[in-house]
């Protein structure tokens, strides 16, 4: 019997999780990357002592990164290690305020009671079970399955996932659920904040998107050990041990069709053909510089906006704030405005929210003796050719004020050496529309059932995406089950 051959395109996480779980399967796996390394956004940078993280920062649900290498028989710990976080995050608001939350929903409630009172902490407890309720309703339909496929929809479980539709509040936003939960604005916009989780607006994303803050605060927070970097680097050593053939530095300048089957790709002018190809590519790239005209494009998919982008500065200080966590958020006084103005692609710098990561308080390695490490943050528009350097420096100002002030130091004293990374970088190293950090925004209530499904539908055959703009999303866990899906869609279709 022939061995089946399968190419996948782009070597992100979600690319990694498919090409492992085809080769794994006995198929012949290309994996073409056109960077010098494998991981997508989840790099690293390393400049005059310090190590920075340069993508996610966030480490949820790690028993999806176990499933990859169970599925092949590895013991995940032999190739990495993580560690449980007892602080989920920092948070400070300009009005002096600050509190921190932790991965447990008891502590949590206390945090909030002692910060906002008896009443503040009732409608927490009430919050957090609802958000629970919601994940636990909808992981098994909206996550681990296809929207996209008739025998999703057979499966016993989606009816009372139909059933509770009313309460999913899909079609109100979370800002108007949160608000019905709390009187504070301080916990309105932190519970508002987990929009910016999949890159959207919380005055637009639909009130499911509640479930997230469960993520953080009922199945809680993690860090690899030797950071976040280690997930992409230990699912390529385990891609290699079985068998997928990673072609670095290759870039692919286009997939082709013969009618409706679609199996081919060029490289170098030089023509491959495929059973099968798997696209971990942002769709809206796909179809605009990969795919041939000849294959029809989704306009629906297409017209969703892109998500957010950023703009990052990864910063060595040369001293350590204990008042900081590993992560911390410094909120803008008007959230709303500060939407509005990243929608308007005007004046976001004024005022912006402010995430600093530091993993040195964890990883003692990541920044000489007595100094840190700072990722930091801020939500920006995707990039639609404004001028950049500009505004990256109102917003390197902007920060270096607020945290100073917020610090009790001129960190501009402190600050030794910098790295930055704008949407043009974004944009240029991942190939992801605008810059963008999540695929497609979800400011509407419908983003989960119009996103880019897992395979070429329309009858088209051998062609399959993955990656944070198909479904279900962005963010390391869905775009494991992102690959998930892809990869054994690519098997029901070969082997059926």
């Amino acid at each position: 019997m022939i061995q089946k051959k399968v190419a996948v395109v782009g070597s992100g996480i979600a690319g990694l999780a498919a090409a492992i779980r085809l080769a794994n399967s006995g198929i012949r796996v290309d994996l073409f990357e056109k960077n010098s390394y494998t991981g997508g956004k989840m790099t690293v940078y390393e400049q005059d002592g310090y190590r920075f993280d340069a993508g996610p920062s966030l480490f949820t649900l790690p028993h999806l990164v176990d499933d990859i290498f169970e599925s092949c028989g590895k013991n995940p710990r032999n190739y990495f290690h993580y560690r449980q976080l007892d602080n989920a995050c920092q948070y400070f608001w300009q009005n002096g305020k600050k509190m921190l939350l932790k991965a447990d929903y008891g502590e949590n409630i206390k945090a909030i009671k002692t910060n906002f009172g008896h009443s503040a902490a009732q409608s927490a407890r009430k919050y957090f079970n609802d958000s629970k309720e919601k994940y636990e309703l909808t992981e098994p339909f909206f996550l681990q399955q296809s929207l996209h496929r008739f025998k999703t929809f057979l499966d016993f479980r989606v009816i009372k996932v139909i059933a509770a539709i009313p309460r999913l509040k899909l079609f109100r936003s979370l800002n108007n659920i949160n608000e019905q939960y709390f009187k504070d604005k301080e916990l309105i916009q932190l519970f508002n904040r987990y929009a910016t989780y999949n890159g959207s607006s919380p005055y637009q994303t639909p009130g499911i998107m509640q479930m997230i803050n469960h993520l953080e605060h009922g199945e809680g927070t993690f860090l690899p050990i030797g950071g976040m970097h280690k997930i992409a680097q230990s699912l390529t050593l385990l891609a290699e041990e079985i068998g997928v053939r990673i072609h670095l530095n290759q870039k692919v300048e286009e997939v082709y069709s013969q009618g409706k089957v679609i199996n081919s790709l060029s490289i170098g002018g030089k023509m491959k053909i495929f059973d099968s190809i798997i696209l971990n590519s942002d769709v809206h790239f796909a179809y605009e510089h990969l795919l041939d005209e000849k294959i029809k494009r989704p306009k629906k998919t297409l017209a969703q906006a892109p998500s957010s982008s950023a703009v990052i500065f990864y910063w060595g200080i040369n001293r350590k704030f204990d008042e900081l966590d590993l992560h911390n958020i410094f909120f803008s006084k008007d959230y709303k405005n500060e939407f509005e103005q990243i929608a308007k692609n005007n004046n976001f710098w004024v005022d912006p929210t402010i995430y600093v990561n530091i993993t040195s308080k964890v990883e003692l390695k990541d920044a000489p003796e007595g100094c840190e490490n700072w990722f930091v943050m801020v939500n920006v528009p995707p990039n639609q050719g404004q001028d950049w350097k500009k505004i990256t420096n109102k917003l390197r100002d902007k920060i270096l004020d607020r945290l100073s002030m917020e610090l009790n130091a001129n960190l501009r004293h402190h600050l030794v050496t910098e790295r930055i990374l704008n949407p043009i970088m974004i944009e240029d190293l991942t190939s992801s529309k605008g810059g963008s950090l999540y695929g497609t925004s979800s400011n509407n209530s419908l983003a989960a059932f119009i996103r880019h499904p897992n395979k070429k539908l329309k009858g088209y055959r051998g062609l399959y995406f993955c990656g944070g703009s198909a479904h279900p999303g962005g963010g390391i866990p869905l775009c494991l089950l992102s690959g998930k899906l892809a990869a054994n869609w690519c098997l029901e279709d070969i082997y059926n």
